[in-house]
């Protein structure tokens, strides 16, 4: 909105010339958002806990994660809610993208609130059934992956980090493999939301990396140079990610241990399908398993936790699973996993940042 009414201005006043640049509109967003987390989020937790919207905790969890229960949830409605001022105020909306992007938040974030809400009324404590959650992502994801194969320009290659010439061209099978990037990466920063602050650090360093990947996308000239694909119109996507990076921070505030406020499915699922989508928007799958490493690792320990007990007959590689509850049940304290989580997210950034340049 701004970058429509103020950048016209640039004709006028010199100085209005700013809103041109992805990079300060990005900015712009990142404050804009953690800004609005920092004032907004004491009064959204005083209504969700006048209304006892409170956690809900597993009786198959650690038990040391009992005393969380009660604790306010669904903070993930003020995230979104953040993030959407955020890009309509500094986004260029005539970008579809954007759009698709926001699409994205509102679609995954409904079907995790959705989700939440029957949690908490106890009536159905296990909130939505595996296949029905299953199914009304997949449906989102296709519709994504179906949006992007229609636009104009966009192919079905993909890339490949540290091989340059390597650009395997998927064709129709691109559509599946889009679905599984977001749905997966959706669950996956979903599983990793069980500890206090642990999901939203890898969340910041995440669409961190991918601001610049999206900048760089957007731009023909820094592509071409840094041979990564270009893609005509990604540089807004930055402006999207940027939002989440400041949302996500902002949300930490209140988050970090111990947690005052918990993003429930309603963050964590639209939150992993906006990165999942930005990296398919731009070309970057691949990028995903090394930038967000971490959620990786936790939904592979699940998946191989719950394959292993059932052919073995019920015995467990990991003492207990998602990854990250392992290491408690060794004996570390929350803080302590969490921030050597962070840790290795951070170094994974950086490794991912570096395929920029060896190729």
């Amino acid at each position: 909105m701004l970058y429509h009414l103020l950048y016209p201005l640039h004709q006028y006043v010199g100085g209005f010339n700013v809103f041109r640049y992805i990079t300060f509109r990005t900015a712009g967003a990142v404050l804009t958002c953690f800004v609005l987390m920092l004032a907004c989020m004491p009064a959204f937790i005083r209504w969700l806990k006048a209304r006892q919207i409170g956690q809900v905790i597993r009786d198959d969890g650690p038990e040391s994660h009992l005393s969380k229960a009660g604790v306010p949830t669904m903070g993930g409605l003020c995230i979104l809610g953040a993030v959407a001022v955020s890009v309509l105020l500094w986004a260029d909306l005539g970008n579809r993208f954007v759009w698709l992007l926001l699409a994205v938040l509102g679609w995954f974030g409904a079907i995790g609130a959705y989700d939440d809400y029957r949690k908490i009324t106890r009536q159905h404590s296990k909130g939505l059934s595996a296949g029905g959650k299953m199914a009304l992502q997949v449906a989102g994801a296709l519709a994504v992956a179906a949006f992007l194969v229609a636009t104009p320009g966009f192919d079905t290659q993909l890339s490949v980090p540290f091989f340059k010439g390597w650009r395997p061209d998927l064709g129709a099978w691109w559509l599946p493999f889009a679905v599984i990037v977001i749905t997966g990466t959706s669950n996956a920063v979903n599983l990793t939301d069980g500890l206090d602050g642990l999901v939203t650090g890898p969340l910041v360093i995440a669409s961190g990396v991918y601001v610049i990947f999206a900048y760089l996308a957007g731009h023909a000239l820094l592509a071409a140079y840094l041979q990564i694909p270009y893609v005509a119109g990604a540089g807004e996507v930055a402006v999207v990610c940027g939002a989440l990076v400041g949302g996500c921070l902002g949300f930490l505030w209140y988050n970090a241990y111990p947690a005052e406020v918990f993003m429930g499915d309603t963050g964590s699922l639209a939150l992993g399908a906006a990165l999942g989508t930005a990296a398919t928007i731009i070309k970057q799958e691949f990028l995903l398993v090394i930038a967000g490493g971490i959620f990786v690792v936790e939904a592979l320990s699940v998946i191989l936790q719950v394959g292993y007990f059932k052919m073995s007959g019920g015995k467990r590689i990991f003492l207990m699973a998602p990854y990250h509850h392992h290491f408690e049940q060794m004996g570390w304290q929350e803080p302590k996993v969490v921030v050597r989580f962070w840790i290795v997210a951070i170094a994974l950034g950086l490794v991912a940042l570096a395929t920029l340049k060896l190729r």
